[in-house]
């Protein structure tokens, strides 16, 4: 349903009131980081917004294998060959001069591409949107802004619960890779209607809110100037958001213009569901499928801890090649393997060491079934305590898991940081800092840097 200014000024603004939070400016994000937000200003009319969209392919070659990549290129809607914009080229340049950029952050993809495409195929809607947790967070569900948003879709947690993504100490939806998606495309979906089928502005409303944009455009009618997103005055960020999306889309398009070899991906599920209605040590789970307990946490990232502790029947993550294991695997698990915990909040005077002698358990085993990175902890904060069987799992190795010493961690970049001196800091190689975040040389004050320590 297209949203005319006159309908909303009728109504539909004081119900958008009620149920929206209140508009918020763009915060100083990286590439890898960006909230969607609610605005409550109303969306303005397009009369003088030419049309910028339309049916755009790529060209396939005779021989050229069908993968995933091919499944977007034809999806493609957003024509950026029509766009002769040197914000365009800017980002595609950007993008292209990082060699390892597309293997780093495909290789996180992998795992959730697929889901998406489908979701949005489903909807008859752009496929050049499937790039923007690309935008967004490098598809990297562990990722936090400084604004706190979360997960491949980067919402902030007022986003997050508009669209029914819970969020407490054990369970964040913005980080659910099935829920984080669909919350995503509705939201899309209605800043789409909002703004009269303009994908453009529906992408930039949803980097800076719906009432920036609005505000932009009714600004530009008013003076009588063209009110589409290329002539729109808005913060530098979006200024650069768009044009990151279409220029991915046009690397993606035609990789090979671009000196870029995108990796394979089939085009097939990288994962099951499987319903859970119990608490499930991840641990476990991830023995039961026979995979990495990284991999299993990378599947199901909404998590905090180490137990999986579903409100309600849940759709447990597992690669399609193990599910029917697993599956199996889970129906014969005894009860007493299932959870092996207990709950225990902190108190004052607290500490790590008197909490694991009080409960029979050790310092590491509490870090490892918390995900605690130091021996700090809260008042308030809820631990989960392992019994003696989980202790005794929690210090050995899942079968098919990676070692504890590739376990990742976040960093904040710093103003006056480099890849050197994170690298000497941390004690690891240039290197390996650039392969695990696609990074070249350039580094912003507040970009999130992924590190695999001991």
């Amino acid at each position: 349903m297209t949203v005319t200014p006159n309908v909303l000024r009728n109504g539909l603004l004081t119900l958008w009131l009620l149920v929206l939070v209140g508009c918020q400016t763009t915060t100083n994000r990286t590439d890898q980081s960006a909230a969607p937000r609610i605005s409550s200003a109303p969306a303005a009319s397009s009369d003088h917004r030419p049309n910028r969209l339309g049916n755009w392919r790529s060209t396939r070659k005779a021989d050229e294998p069908y993968t995933l990549w091919t499944r977007i290129r034809d999806g493609f809607q957003l024509d950026p060959t029509l766009l002769d914009s040197p914000r365009v080229d800017k980002q595609r340049l950007h993008y292209a001069s990082q060699a390892r950029y597309f293997e780093v952050t495909s290789e996180r993809a992998r795992r959730y591409l697929h889901y998406v495409v489908e979701e949005l195929d489903k909807r008859g809607m752009p496929l050049e949107l499937a790039l923007l947790p690309f935008v967004e967070s490098g598809y990297n569900p562990m990722v936090y802004s400084r604004s706190q948003a979360a997960g491949i879709w980067q919402f902030i947690p007022s986003t997050g619960r508009v669209f029914s993504l819970h969020q407490d100490d054990i369970y964040d939806g913005r980080r659910d890779i099935t829920a984080s998606t669909n919350a995503a495309l509705d939201y899309l979906t209605r800043l789409n209607n909002m703004f009269d089928g303009d994908w453009l502005l529906a992408v930039a409303a949803y980097n800076c809110g719906e009432g920036c944009i609005g505000r932009a455009v009714k600004r530009n009618q008013e003076l009588g100037l063209p009110a589409d997103y290329w002539n729109l005055q808005l913060p530098s960020e979006t200024m650069d958001y768009v044009p990151r999306l279409l220029a991915l889309a046009q690397i993606v398009s035609t990789p090979e213009q671009f000196g870029i070899s995108l990796p394979d991906l089939n085009d097939e599920p990288y994962f099951a569901q499987i319903t859970i209605r119990r608490p499930l040590d991840l641990l476990k789970a991830a023995e039961l499928a026979s995979i990495s307990a990284d991999e299993m946490r990378y599947l199901n990232p909404a998590f905090k801890h180490r137990v999986a502790t579903p409100r309600q029947p849940y759709q447990l993550l597992v690669p399609v090649a193990q599910a029917e294991q697993f599956s199996a695997a889970l129906a014969r698990l005894p009860d007493s393997e299932r959870v092996p915990f207990s709950r225990y909040t902190v108190r004052r005077g607290d500490n790590l060491s008197a909490i694991a002698r009080q409960h029979g358990s050790s310092v590491e085993a509490l870090r490892q079934a918390n995900n605690l990175q130091s021996n700090l902890i809260n008042v308030g904060q809820q631990l989960i305590i392992p019994s003696a069987g989980a202790t005794q799992l929690a210090g050995n190795t899942p079968t098919g898991s990676a070692p504890r010493s590739n376990r990742p961690r976040t960093y904040t970049v710093q103003s006056g940081d480099s890849l050197y001196s994170i690298a000497r800091r941390f004690n690891v190689e240039v290197k390996q800092l650039r392969a695990w975040n696609g990074v070249d040389t350039l580094l912003k004050p507040g970009q999130q840097l992924t590190l695999h320590l001991p």
